[in-house]
């Protein structure tokens, strides 16, 4: 075709309306950009706090459950995977609804979740139940609050760029991802602000059943240590609920209800309030499309039964941005260029959470060679350090890593950022496998940082951002949604394989294992494209009219002979 509207190499719209350029660095953000971050941000700040706060919520259980003995290790891998078990559940559930429904009818239903989970999470009667029962109580509730929790990935990843300047979406995904770094921190700051709190009871007075309460019937249930730790989530939840389920819908999903059954030639107008770029961007392509339908309808509606009559008359910029069903879903992922995109971001997310997950949900044998594992003092004590050593992992790798991503992400682009980071942990982890037993402490924790730093300064943070980015609005919240799914499944193996494995071949076998994971993620990832400045709603569109182009000329070659 000849009158097709303007794209770049890199497959972006001249009219696009989010390429507007204020001038300044992509990490500094606007009003409503710092509004965004508040709403969706505050979900992988939760994701983080809830996930992460099980290490020393385990070890207080050991107190109250085992006479400070260790977890059965079946079961300390059950409610250490319980959440991302549901999370599995909730990314696939949430992410298909969120294409097939709207964002805005879905994005709020996932917080309310988590909070209903954290509530039943701190009821478990620990005082009737045999400890064996009580942590399948605990891990059974914990899954519900994975649902919640692993819906919030998908709905945030598309509530966040279906809203992004396109030349900042890398760094406004990475903003909202940055979250969990802080979810984190504060959960092991909490741990010691309650700790400090009960010392006198449990350190003064031996009142070690103080991190949870002796029966149900006792007053203070709820004010025991453990419990208290995970109900402070609550209040950033509930200070958010009310934000998300009440945030309109985008401007780039509202083009998707844009469709209206008119005829051909009026397909291109939109029922819906739009900028003026927009306008402009439609006024031309409903031009182009009121030709391409005037020559072809009827050559497009007879060569597939099952395709909706819209399919073929609708502009191509509205399909790409059109609700998805299931079936539509499959046919666009059957053609390998696409297919591989999933599969890239799916396998690099696997290979990514096996290795992050199963060591930051096994931080105790960390802690161990850096003397922060509370395995001698008083019941506080060991608290007390195991919840200082949490702090010391997040300081010094989590956070530092997950703002260089956000400062560099727009220069240094997805990819390489995410190849550097599994090169570059996988180095670290060949390190620290190599010389497990005779690191010094310092250079142990150094080794350590350097490989959180270089987990969240790469694949954590991109492995987010890809799917998020690649995949066209019609589709996103699905694919970003089975990704993640993916992801989890390398953190569930992880979770329930790492302690029995680590006890049978060692830590260290477990550690080399996690370097060659990392390597095959670099290997994923360049099955993926670079996404910096990349619109794929331009790059379906041109899709779909190269498709139709290829129709017409078969229909034009058939009526000839």
């Amino acid at each position: 075709m000849t009158d097709q509207p303007t794209t770049t190499k890199k497959g972006r719209s001249n009219l696009e309306e989010f390429e507007r350029n204020d001038g300044r660095p992509a990490f500094v953000l606007t009003t409503t950009e710092l509004k965004l971050l508040g709403i969706a941000g505050i979900g992988f700040f939760l994701d983080a706090y809830d996930l992460f706060i099980i290490n020393p919520v385990s070890t207080m259980l050991q107190y109250r459950l085992y006479n400070g003995q260790h977890l059965p290790a079946n079961l300390e891998g059950f409610i250490k995977a319980g959440a991302n078990i549901g999370s599995v559940i909730g990314q696939f559930a949430f992410g298909y609804a969120a294409d097939a429904l709207g964002r805005k009818a879905v994005y709020g239903k996932e917080l309310m979740l988590i909070i209903i989970a954290t509530i039943l999470t701190m009821t478990v009667p620990t005082g009737s139940l045999t400890p064996d029962h009580s942590l399948i109580y605990l891990g059974v509730f914990r899954i519900l609050l994975g649902i919640g929790v692993g819906g919030d990935y998908p709905m945030s990843a598309s509530i966040t760029s279906d809203r992004s300047n396109i030349r900042k979406r890398g760094t406004m995904l990475s903003y909202i991802f940055s979250n969990q770094g802080w979810g984190s921190l504060v959960g092991s700051l909490v741990t010691i602000i309650v700790l400090l709190a009960y010392k006198p009871a449990m350190e003064g007075r031996g009142e070690t059943s103080k991190v949870d309460g002796a029966a149900e019937s006792d007053a203070s249930f709820f004010c025991t240590v453990w419990r208290i730790i995970i109900g402070v989530s609550l209040v950033p939840a509930f200070g958010t609920l009310y934000q998300r389920l009440t945030l309109p819908e985008s401007t780039r999903f509202k083009a998707s209800q844009a469709l209206v059954h008119q005829e051909a030639g009026h397909g291109a107008a939109s029922s819906q309030s739009q900028t003026t770029a927009e306008e402009a961007e439609k006024k031309t392509k409903a031009d182009i499309t009121e030709k391409e339908v005037t020559s072809s309808s009827s050559d497009d509606a007879s060569s597939s039964d099952d395709v909706d009559p819209e399919e073929s008359t609708a502009p191509p910029e509205q399909l790409a941005k059109k609700k998805a069903h299931f079936g539509e879903f499959i046919r666009y992922f059957s053609k390998w260029e696409h297919a591989k995109l999933l599969i890239g971001t799916s396998m690099c997310w696997f290979l990514l959470d096996i290795s992050f997950y199963g060591i930051n949900l096994n931080q105790n044998v960390v802690l161990q060679q850096i003397g922060y594992d509370g395995a001698t003092g008083t019941p506080w004590e060991r608290l007390f350090r195991v919840s200082t050593g949490g702090i010391i992992i997040t300081a010094l790798g989590f956070v530092p890593g997950y703002y260089a991503s956000i400062l560099t992400i727009e220069y240094l682009g997805r990819k390489w950022i995410q190849i550097q980071g599994f090169l570059l942990s996988g180095l670290f982890l060949a390190i620290l496998a190599g010389r497990f037993h005779t690191l010094s402490k310092p250079a142990f924790i150094v080794c350590f940082a350097f490989m959180q730093f270089f987990f969240n300064f790469g694949a954590n943070t991109t492995s987010y951002c890809y799917p998020a980015e690649v995949f066209p609005t019609r589709f996103r919240a699905f694919a970003h949604g089975i990704s993640a799914a993916s992801g989890k499944a390398g953190a569930i193996i992880s979770a329930l394989a790492f302690n029995t494995l680590s006890k049978k071949v060692g830590t260290p076998i477990i550690l080399w294992i996690f370097f060659g994971v990392n390597m095959l993620g670099a290997l994923f990832t360049l099955l993926l494209p670079e996404v910096k400045g990349r619109d794929p709603d331009v790059i379906y569109a041109e899709e779909i009219r190269v498709e139709r182009e290829k129709k017409r000329a078969a229909a034009a070659a058939a009526s000839t002979q």
